[in-house]
């Protein structure tokens, strides 16, 4: 009765592990519909910097303060305001839809100048995103779902990310002049006359500072 038993529970051990195998193998094979998709050029350079044994390396990758050791460096500033923040034993709520209200009109203040008439005339809006490139998503779907825009112009060149992130949320990307790498300088001239050449209404991305690829900025002039 014992070896029957044994000999019972042996069998249905080894059909469900010959089941679980063949349930792994349907997952994989669906999965497998799946491209893998491009590296990333930037994480891929950091890829291999980190395997280079070269003691002549440097590092010209994704933009970070670093120390000499090839480490990043965290600001002081930073480092006194994360003090700041746990000191204030925060219960970490959920937030509403929009963020942190106070930090989202602070930024704006920051960003517009606290004195400046836009906040009067009510012209600006803002809300707490998940990074740059998160923020970018949320508002090229709301332009495309909520705005009936059906483009936007981008800066000639810019961040790659940028580009696939407007496609994915519905809208034609076009590009306006903005770098001469002939001449490693602004095309301001041009950047203006292909903005004047926009249809009215036109939704624009300005890179407000430290212009990305190229960290060309236009003066205040």
């Amino acid at each position: 009765m014992i070896l029957g038993h044994l000999c019972r529970r042996s069998v249905a051990s080894a059909h469900c592990k010959k089941s679980s195998i063949l349930n792994s193998v349907k997952s994989f094979s669906h999965w497998s519909q799946y491209e893998m998709g491009p590296p990333d050029p930037i994480v891929g350079l950091n890829e291999a910097f980190a395997a280079d044994d070269s003691p002549l390396k440097v590092n010209v990758g994704v933009g970070a303060y670093r120390s000499d050791d090839g480490l990043p460096s965290v600001l002081p500033c930073v480092r006194q305001a994360e003090k700041l923040i746990m000191g204030q034993n925060l219960n970490h709520e959920y937030l509403g839809i929009v963020g942190d209200t106070q930090f989202v009109d602070l930024a704006l203040k920051f960003a517009y100048g606290k004195d400046s008439s836009i906040f009067a005339d009510n012209r600006v809006a803002g809300v707490q995103t998940l990074s740059g490139t998160g923020g970018l998503r949320v508002f090229g779907e709301l332009l495309a779902s909520k705005g009936g825009h059906k483009h936007i112009y981008v800066p000639n060149p810019t961040w790659g990310n940028h580009i696939p992130i407007f496609k994915n949320a519905g809208l034609e990307v076009r590009k306006y002049r903005y770098y001469d790498s002939a001449r490693s300088d602004l095309e301001f001239e041009n950047t203006i006359k292909d903005m004047e050449d926009m249809p009215e209404g036109s939704v624009v991305l300005l890179h407000a500072c430290a212009h990305n690829p190229t960290g060309m900025d236009p003066s205040p002039e």
